[in-house]
């Protein structure tokens, strides 16, 4: 149940938005009495909220009418935001080029919630691989980037966590805090974290963290697919690949006001993101299981594990 809120009209708003957000990628459309139940609210209160969203555009209705989805404004909202995201925009090379170069799906992901949520992304070029999935978040401590970006975390942030249940994927998942702890630490050592099948079966991943100019985590590069492409062997040079593309993305970055939803991990008010430079030169890099390309352009210099304050 949604607690009530301290200001007039605020709690209105929060139920409006708890309706918005049970849409997702696993459940697109929703029935009145079932949207109802999920919100834990009255069937009464619901149909009122989804008329008022509906007006605005927010939510639509298929042809029957029974069904409620996200309407057309909910969409455009959602392009203006990505389209504003400091981040997204300085890292969008960095994502371009190691897609290019691995020939799999690079993303761009941040931590909300304990969740990772895919902020950008770049396919790759295989037939098999990840599908497009901009805005979906997984569990950090399933996923690459989620280990990558709790492993820059000082030692004693990093202490105590996780704070929820480790929920199981596959086989392969860690659910024991203990083993996540070893992980973290292999991770802070080697500047990037690896996830073999631990989300899917068959599918591997490896992230780095993304840091400010202080050496504050604020995101994730991971480059993924399928264990086929991407065996064990290969798993150390794209990890350095990967780590060296997310230091670089910082230097890219000038001071600038704090971007709502995106603030480092271990603060409690968070320090400021950076507004984008120009757009950065699209680094070249060695085709990963070929003929290098440019090897003397993979030598921006990479300052090793973990992340570093500017000087």
């Amino acid at each position: 149940m949604i607690a009530a809120a301290g200001y007039p009209g605020t709690q209105a708003v929060a139920r409006a938005l708890s309706l918005l957000k049970a849409f997702s990628d696993a459940r697109p459309e929703w029935r009145l009495s079932e949207l109802a139940r999920a919100a834990h609210l009255h069937k009464a209160t619901t149909h009122r909220l989804l008329a008022a969203l509906e007006r605005e555009g927010m939510v639509a209705r298929d042809a029957s009418g029974e069904l409620y989805r996200l309407g057309p404004e909910a969409i455009a909202l959602g392009a203006r935001a990505a389209r504003a995201n400091h981040l997204r925009a300085v890292s969008r090379a960095e994502l371009e080029a190691l897609a290019a170069a691995t020939g799999e799906t690079a993303t761009l992901e941040v931590l909300v919630d304990g969740d990772m949520l895919i902020l950008d992304e770049v396919l790759g070029r295989g037939l098999i691989g990840a599908t497009a999935s901009l805005g979906t978040r997984w569990p950090a401590h399933a996923t690459s980037t989620g280990k990558a970006l709790l492993a820059a975390l000082p030692p004693a942030e990093r202490k105590g966590l996780p704070r929820t249940r480790l929920t199981r994927h596959t086989e392969r998942t860690i659910t024991s805090a203990a083993a996540l702890a070893r992980e973290l630490e292999d991770a802070a050592r080697r500047g990037y974290a690896t996830a073999y099948e631990e989300l899917e079966r068959g599918y591997v991943a490896v992230g780095a963290a993304v840091c400010d100019p202080e050496g504050r985590p604020q995101a994730a590069l991971s480059v993924g697919g399928p264990t086929v492409r991407l065996p064990a062997s290969r798993v150390p040079a794209l990890g350095r690949q990967v780590r060296a593309a997310a230091q670089r993305v910082p230097r890219a970055h000038r001071p600038a006001v704090r971007e709502p939803g995106l603030a480092p991990v271990g603060g409690a008010r968070g320090r400021q993101l950076v507004r984008a430079n120009p757009r950065p030169r699209v680094p070249r890099y060695p085709q990963l299981g070929g003929a290098p390309r440019r090897i003397a352009a993979l030598q921006v210099p990479d300052h090793g594990p973990g992340c570093r304050a500017a000087p």
